[in-house]
């Protein structure tokens, strides 16, 4: 007695194997396999099936041409020596071999001569083409069919010529095997190429399923693993990674805001709480108290502006300000902040001059534009200043480019290093240089973070000297009009 496969596993082990085996058959990949499986034996089945039709049809079609040519050659005989001379002629190739088959007899239907010993004599009483069966007269012979025509000769004589349908049969059941083997092999091929194609795929979902466990558990630099040959679960995979990248992005800037505020701030707060301790312990009249609240104000104002740059740039990265988009005229836009902070350019020495292309249009949020074209200009006011007694200046432009429509602010102080470009648009960052200015490091993260949500690129490149700040704007079909 032959033992069963699971006959050495547990209990636990064959309930593990029966789960993965109902899980590969539940995959959406042995499904279609199996739809797939169905679909082509059905056209197996179809294609097969009119292969032998048309076989049998052949075959029959030339056992009636057999049997024309031979009741043609039987009339010659029978016209140039009459019934004796037919009677001969069906004698001799009655002891020929083969499967024609030849049968005389009279109008009461007895023997005259033929290799038929036996036939329905309702065949023989219906002159015309039939298919029966018939007897050759051997002892437990099994039964014989044949296709057969019968014509009656002058004086009541029968005359029936035919063909043994032996030979069609012996194909058609050879067709049979083919046909039964050929739609077997092809459902038990469909079976193990659907449970191979089931298990890879399930193999990589199970993959994937480890993956994002691992992920959910806490290691959030875990990816996806990219089979890399393009196939629907690698861009899946793909996506994926992307989209944890960008979950890891945000949840850095989380701990970095965390340790920033934590940091940063804190000076700001020690200061703060200085100058109230200062003003209750040295001030000795209504105007030097007057002057500790206004400087206390001050510092909360430029606390509470962080804490609202911080809120916006949450905002923005989380997406919330995307719904309220509209036509925008960006060289409007510029020309406007230009003139905002021309007065204040002529205090540092410097001059703001506005260069844009007229009828540029995209989908935006004005206010949010607004307010990082604005940073832009104080970032340049702040850092281009130029030397003692030299006159700078500010350029504002927005141009078209392939694909492309570009804001940028141009300046013309010290700019910033190339490898530092990347490293500014965090939050709180601050150069060595610019530590004595005024500021928190929050203006370029802010202006990143509306480029982010306008699916836009901010890039800084060298103005030589100085700086140029570029926001570049994606131009959709249908998103700008066509220049006058």
């Amino acid at each position: 007695m032959t033992a069963s496969p699971l006959t050495g596993l547990d209990g636990a082990q064959r309930e593990s194997l029966a789960a993965r085996v109902s899980k590969l058959f539940r995959t959406t990949a042995f499904k279609l396999s199996l739809a797939y499986l169905a679909v082509f034996a059905v056209c197996a089945f179809l294609a097969l099936g009119y292969v032998a039709w048309n076989a049998r049809a052949v075959l029959d079609d030339q056992i009636v041409s057999t049997i024309d040519a031979e009741i043609n050659g039987l009339s010659e005989q029978y016209n140039t020596g009459g019934l004796r001379r037919l009677i001969s002629v069906v004698e001799r190739r009655s002891r020929e071999p083969g499967a024609s088959l030849y049968l005389v007899t009279t109008a009461n239907g007895e023997h005259v001569v033929g290799n038929v010993s036996s036939v329905p004599s309702a065949v023989l009483a219906k002159p015309g083409q039939s298919e029966v069966s018939y007897g050759r007269g051997e002892a437990n012979a099994d039964e014989h069919f044949a296709i057969v025509q019968v014509y009656t000769l002058p004086g009541g004589f029968r005359l029936l010529v035919g063909r043994d349908t032996e030979e069609r049969d012996r194909l058609r059941a050879v067709i049979g095997r083919a046909f039964i083997s050929s739609l077997a092999a092809v459902i038990v091929l469909g079976i193990i190429g659907g449970w191979l194609a089931a298990s890879r795929v399930l193999a990589r979902v199970d993959a994937m399923t480890r993956t994002t466990r691992a992920i959910m558990a806490g290691d959030l630099d875990d990816r996806l693993a990219v089979a890399g040959n393009g196939d629907e679960l690698d861009r899946l995979a793909t996506n994926l990674n992307q989209m944890l990248e960008r979950i890891g992005e945000l949840m850095r800037g989380m701990r970095e805001v965390s340790d920033n505020i934590a940091h940063d701030l804190k000076t700001p707060l020690t200061r703060l709480r200085n100058r109230a301790d200062q003003a209750l312990r040295q001030s000795s009249s209504a105007e030097e108290l007057r002057a500790a609240l206004e400087g206390v104000i001050e510092e909360g104002d430029g606390l509470i502006r962080v804490f609202n740059a911080l809120l916006m740039i949450a905002r923005l990265e989380a997406g919330s300000a995307r719904e309220i988009m509209a036509p925008l005229d960006l060289g409007m836009t510029a020309r406007s902040v230009g003139e905002l902070y021309e007065a204040l350019a002529e205090d540092h020495g410097l001059a703001i001059d506005v260069q844009t292309e007229e009828g540029i249009v995209i989908d935006a949020n004005r206010e949010l534009i607004g307010q990082a074209l604005a940073n832009l200009v104080d970032n340049a006011l702040k850092y281009g200043s130029p030397e003692e007694g030299e006159t700078g200046r500010i350029l504002i432009a927005v141009e078209r480019r392939p694909g492309a429509i570009v804001l940028s602010v141009a300046d013309g102080g010290p700019g910033i290093p190339e490898e530092e470009r990347d490293h500014v648009l965090a939050r709180f960052v601050r150069l060595e240089k610019s530590r004595s200015r005024p500021g928190f490091g929050l203006g370029l993260s802010l202006v990143n973070a509306v480029m982010r949500i306008h699916r836009g690129t901010l890039r800084l490149e060298n103005n030589a000297p100085g700086l140029r700040v570029e926001m570049i704007f994606p131009v959709m079909q249908g998103m700008l009009p066509e220049p006058h």
